[in-house]
């Protein structure tokens, strides 16, 4: 089993409240009793190892991909429900409750982020932190400060395979 809850070495502070670290089990858990999820999928998920993983992710619990960047590309042609949107408007929107959301259906509930550079994605979740009600996972390689609840920093070897184990619990 993979330890994803060591390492947490910040780089940079925005704020007093930091995520906290989870296991593989916990964050199936929480992705699992979640009522509205969305998998939000960065530019860094590209590589076929952890787009494979990602689909596999939405299809195990029929979870909606906001594809970010250039990740909607590692989409076409999957049997998944992907939708692109700017990660920094998609920042914006979660923090606003009548959001439609992405379907029209309403505004999401758990957020899992996964595939995107570590700076980038702490500014987007700093809005949705402390604006917002919508709880945050994030399931990426890099300890996320901003996030509700995050993986530490962890090896690519370790990251699929906490990756799998997560697959593998839901």
């Amino acid at each position: 089993m993979v330890d994803t809850t060591k390492n947490t070495k910040l780089f940079t502070s925005y704020g007093v409240k930091t995520s906290k670290t989870i296991t593989t089990e916990v964050a199936a858990k929480l992705i699992s009793k979640a009522k509205r999820p969305l998998l939000v999928v960065g530019t860094l998920s590209l590589s076929p190892d952890v787009m494979d993983r990602a689909v596999k992710i939405s299809q195990a619990k029929n979870i909606p991909i906001a594809a970010t960047g250039s990740s909607m590309l590692g989409f076409a042609g999957k049997d998944v429900n992907a939708k692109y949107i700017n990660a920094h408007a998609l920042g914006f929107y979660l923090t606003d409750p009548n959001w439609p959301g992405l379907d029209g259906n309403g505004n999401y509930d758990t957020i899992i982020f996964l595939g995107f550079k570590k700076y980038y994605i702490n500014q987007v979740l700093s809005a949705v932190k402390n604006f917002s009600d919508v709880k945050s996972i994030s399931i990426g390689k890099d300890y996320i400060q901003n996030a509700t609840m995050s993986f530490g920093n962890l090896s690519k070897e370790d990251h699929i395979a906490a990756l799998d184990e997560v697959i593998d619990l839901l």
